[in-house]
């Protein structure tokens, strides 16, 4: 069921299965809105309930002057509250994982697990915040379809690519439904984020990480040597995936997160 609610004064965006005895909420990555879950909510609605929103700045819901990932998550945790859903699971995707880290941050009693899908806890380096500022200035200058074109195939392991061509197109022509100023606002929200890895290797909300071999954003080297410096990280590497692994690899990540949601019961 899709919906709008007003949620600390924006309107968002959501869909919610209404259905399951444990919940789960799903947040999207950059440049992408609520939509891209269509195929794996499918399949996990079948085990629980899944809420997800177009993340404040992206899709249909609106937005502020800047988005910063700890207002997103005030947005997931004053939802939650007005669903009356007073424990859930929380996964992002890519800078959807920035968000969830700071709800799990700052509500810990509402969230029962935290998964991070391609997604780390490193705040921006001076390179990336000047990439950033270059964004902002293509999407003012109504470029915004041009960096979708760009990047959303890389999102894709490359022998992937010509197999998901169908989902390719259909992500980068949602991409033409935000509203730019929307998504600068979501840029200088990542571009003040702070680094979260202590509160990762302290955290006492269970934690999954999902990386792809094949990741042209977040190069599996990277990501072994993140997981190294963490005490027993429960984990996934998946084989034949880059970015966006619940399209490449679905069924081997459904089985994962509700093993890991909800032990025991696949």
């Amino acid at each position: 069921m899709e919906y709008f609610s007003t949620i600390n004064g924006l309107p968002i965006h959501i869909s919610d299965t209404k259905e399951g005895e444990s919940c789960i909420v799903l947040l999207h990555g950059y440049l992408e809105t609520l939509y891209i879950w269509e195929n794996f909510t499918s399949l996990l609605s079948k085990k629980m309930r899944v809420v997800s929103i177009d993340i404040p700045g992206h899709g249909l819901s609106g937005s502020r002057e800047v988005n910063t990932m700890e207002f997103c998550g005030d947005i997931v945790n004053a939802l939650l509250e007005s669903l009356k859903i007073e424990k859930a699971a929380i996964l992002g995707h890519s800078m959807g994982g920035y968000v969830a880290l700071e709800a799990v941050k700052k509500y810990p009693q509402r969230f029962s697990a935290l998964i991070m899908m391609h997604s780390s806890p490193f705040a921006d380096s001076p390179e990336k915040i000047e990439e950033r500022k270059r964004e902002i200035q293509l999407i003012r200058q109504n470029k915004l379809l041009n960096i979708a074109k760009l990047s959303v195939p890389k999102m894709f392991a490359k022998q992937n690519v010509s197999k998901k061509e169908e989902k390719i197109f259909e992500i980068i022509e949602i991409a033409e439904i935000h509203d730019p100023e929307g998504v600068v606002a979501v840029v200088e929200g990542m571009m003040q984020r702070v680094d979260n890895t202590e509160f990762l290797k302290t955290t006492q909300t269970p934690v999954l990480y999902i990386f792809g071999k094949y990741d042209n954003y977040i190069p599996q080297e990277a990501a072994l040597t993140f997981l190294e410096s963490l005490k027993e990280p429960q984990y996934l590497m998946l084989e034949n995936s880059g970015h966006i692994g619940f399209e490449e690899e679905t069924q081997l990540c459904l089985d994962k997160i509700v093993d890991f949601i909800l032990p025991g019961n696949q």
